[in-house]
Order: structure tokens, then sequence, then C-alpha cells
């Protein structure tokens, strides 16, 4: 299998938006957690380009961001950032499941 590239844009959105955080807010809270888990994101990238049914790091990354954002965006209803990363990580849940569903879990 070639490059998960929806992953690691993923992860590099993430770590940008925590970068643009920092920069517009100087919230220094905001860059160690988008630099964290788009970290995260971008090791559970290369584990899928490895091999595609390595993708547990990516999905649980891809769940606990989205809750963390989810909350954010429910209590705020800021769409930008806390909406986006919202979706984007349910997207990214939604994609692996898809994936484990039609290759059948092997662990």
């Amino acid at each position: 299998m070639g490059v998960d590239y929806v992953s690691l844009g993923y992860a590099a959105a993430v770590a940008v938006g925590g970068i643009i955080g920092y920069v517009k807010a100087g919230s220094v809270p905001s860059l160690a957690a988008g630099l964290a888990f788009g970290g995260l994101m971008g090791y559970g990238a290369y584990q899928t380009s490895q091999d595609p049914n390595n993708y547990l790091l990516s999905v649980v990354t891809s769940g606990v961001l989205g809750g963390v954002m989810g909350a954010r965006y429910y209590r705020s209803g800021k769409f930008m950032p806390a909406g986006l990363i919202t979706l984007l990580s349910l997207a990214m849940v939604l994609r692996f499941t898809a994936r484990a569903l039609n290759s059948g879990y092997r662990r």
C-alpha cells in the first residue's frame, strides 16, 4: 500500500491549527495540543502506510480529539476551529471504522 495521504493531511491540519492558535491568540495549550495530536496522527499515518490494518492509534487519536473538540464546539457554538476539527475527526473515525468493517478487524 502507498502513503496514507488522507491521514497525513489530517495530521497536518491539526498541527497547523495548533500553530495558528498560538500565533493568533498566544495560546500555548493550543500549540501543545495541536503538535501532540498532529504528531500522533502523523505516526498513525506512517503506521497505516506500512500496514493498512494497523490503524488503532489513528482511530483512537481521532476519536479523542473529536470528543474534546466536540465538547468545545458544544460549549462555544463557534465553528472555527472546534467545529471543523470535530467534523474532520468524525470523518477519520468513520473512515477507519469502514476500513475495519470491510476488511474484518484482525487483531
